[in-house]
């Protein structure tokens, strides 16, 4: 079956973060099926333009900047725009990607127009309010997005852990479809001895490596805790932090010893990832973490708490290392424990490998558009068994220059 689907997202690269490669991917491999996307976004800069090529056509709608994320834009509301153009250009179905504006009022717009909806749980935005000094408003952003998720046919999430927490906490219709990884791109091979002389680091002394996000949402005191308790037993080991964000600055001049790497992305990311010796992640507050499949394809030992993509895909000792959420003394020992061992992380490092070439792309995708396929069969779920859908002619490439909510 051929869809036309309204792919609706407040991030879209070039941005770079988690939500914007994964949705790329998304649409991408929609692509490669033979559907139809019509990709609707916020305007990421003035000299932005909608583009159309083959089955993708975009639309763009105004954007303001996201509070302590200066770089990335949220969307206007905009729900009657969206319902005059779905009015003359109808999808099959529409899904959204993010909660923000945008999200909203295409969830409004859809009803309006009893299109089936599809979303994605992708962000705990309702942990992220604890460290941002909001934890008040914890329970009123829970109450919005188990709202907004119950609204749509289906809520697509990444892990079973999460579809079982989710669904303890009043959420319907969840299903799982997890994220992939690129598998050629995330590759031991891209090990680099030149940016490791650069890193000022021999062959034989060990790296440890965070990639993401400098925020306080990412538990990163723990990873330099772990880092300074590694250095009491390995001295010449180093520690290398690839990302930007709001705790860049201030982290930078309390760690002269750490090296900053600031964000990449392509073959240049996939070759920081590949020349580090032990990838550490702390962070409790993600619904996947990307990261954690990217660096077990470059072939590193991914030490974690037992939490989202590493609680999924790693065994313990065996393709990676978990300890209990939460427990920071045991992290920390860990972290030492790998430190020490070179052929320990060996081991773990080949199984690492094997484990993500599982987690190709290709067979993602075919299970996310099944679950599209399957939200056009059910319908719309506002609209009684008398109605039809009215034709839908193919979308086109435009702007949405004048908002309205």
């Amino acid at each position: 079956m051929q869809m036309r689907v309204a792919f609706v997202t407040e991030t879209y690269p070039p941005e770079l973060n988690g939500v914007a490669t994964t949705t790329a991917q998304f649409v991408e491999g929609l692509l490669r099926l033979g559907h139809h996307v019509q990709l609707l976004r916020p305007r990421q800069h003035d000299g932005d333009a909608a583009t159309g090529s083959g089955s993708l056509h975009e639309v763009l709608v105004p954007g303001l900047p996201i509070p302590r994320y200066p770089h990335l834009r949220m969307g206007r509301p905009c729900r009657r725009s969206l319902q005059q153009l779905w009015s003359r250009q109808r999808p099959d179905v529409v899904h959204i990607a993010t909660e923000g504006p945008l999200g909203w009022s295409a969830l409004h717009a859809a009803r309006r127009l009893d299109l089936p909806v599809t979303s994605d749980f992708r962000t705990n935005f309702d942990a992220y309010s604890r460290h941002y000094g909001f934890g008040w408003l914890q329970r009123p952003i829970t109450a919005y997005l188990r709202h907004f998720h119950n609204r749509t046919n289906r809520t697509l999430v990444p892990t079973e852990a999460l579809r079982r927490e989710l669904e303890a906490a009043g959420y319907q219709r969840l299903h799982v479809v997890q994220r992939g990884v690129d598998t050629v791109r995330f590759d031991p091979s891209r090990r680099d001895a030149a940016l490791r002389r650069q890193w000022g680091v021999g062959d034989d002394e060990v790296i440890l490596g965070y990639v993401g996000r400098l925020a306080a949402e990412k538990n990163l005191d723990l990873l330099l805790d772990a880092f300074r308790a590694v250095r009491r037993t390995v001295p010449t080991a180093r520690l290398v932090l690839v990302g930007d964000g709001p705790l860049r600055a201030s982290l930078q001049a309390a760690h002269p010893d750490v090296i900053f790497a600031g964000l990449r992305n392509g073959p240049d990311l996939a070759a920081h990832y590949a020349s580090l010796d032990l990838f550490v992640f702390p962070s409790l507050t993600e619904t996947f973490g990307n990261v954690t499949v990217e660096a077990m394809a470059s072939g590193l030992p991914v030490l974690a708490f037992d939490h989202a993509a590493a609680g999924q895909l790693i065994r313990s000792g065996h393709n990676g290392w978990l300890v209990p959420p939460g427990d920071a003394l045991r992290f920390v020992a860990a972290a030492e424990a790998l430190a020490r061992d070179p052929q320990l992380r060996r081991a773990i490092a080949s199984q690492a490998r094997v484990a993500a070439l599982a987690q190709g792309w290709d067979g993602v995708v075919a299970r996310f558009a099944s679950q599209l396929a399957a939200a056009c069969d059910e319908g719309s779920p506002w609209r009684s068994a008398a109605d039809s859908p009215s034709p839908c002619p193919a979308p086109i490439v435009q702007d949405i220059h004048r908002s309205s909510p």
